[in-house]
């Protein structure tokens, strides 16, 4: 199962990640999850929210340039050396990652590692092959 990250693309300037905080607040869309990549002169905002399709329409509204992937989302162990199962799995099967971050989930013992591929349901098929345990929708959003 494909889980939607949303992407913000932000100018490097004072205020603006908070810009998209409130707006995102005021709508009452709760972040889950988010990482920048950022240069000197702009960023990359990359976020998990329990209601992704909501956060595209009222982010593009108020003048972001937002986009939307597909990722996948994984439960691990939060313990040494579990994150390494499911990357030698995807090595294994020659499936690049273009990159992941991860978070503690709420009221549990697992990471949540959220993982962009350029083959997504290949590298499903091979993570479920493995057992790793991948994450439906509603696990990720908490909806």
């Amino acid at each position: 199962m494909l889980v939607n990250q949303i992407s913000v693309f932000l100018e490097n300037k004072s205020g603006r990640l908070a810009e998209v905080t409130k707006t995102l607040r005021e709508k009452k869309i709760d972040i889950r999850a988010l990482y920048i990549a950022d240069t000197t002169e702009y960023g990359i905002l990359r976020m998990i929210v329990d209601q992704p399709d909501q956060a595209q329409k009222v982010l593009s509204d108020n003048g972001f340039t937002v986009s939307s992937t597909n990722v996948i989302a994984i439960a691990i162990p939060d313990k040494p050396g579990t994150l390494d199962d499911a990357l030698e799995t995807l090595s294994d099967a020659d499936i690049s990652v273009d990159y992941l971050y991860a978070f503690v989930g709420r009221l549990s013992t697992d990471a949540i590692v959220i993982i962009r591929v350029e083959d997504p349901q290949l590298a499903l098929s091979k993570l479920e092959q493995t057992g790793i345990r991948v994450l439906s929708r509603e696990e990720v959003y908490g909806t």
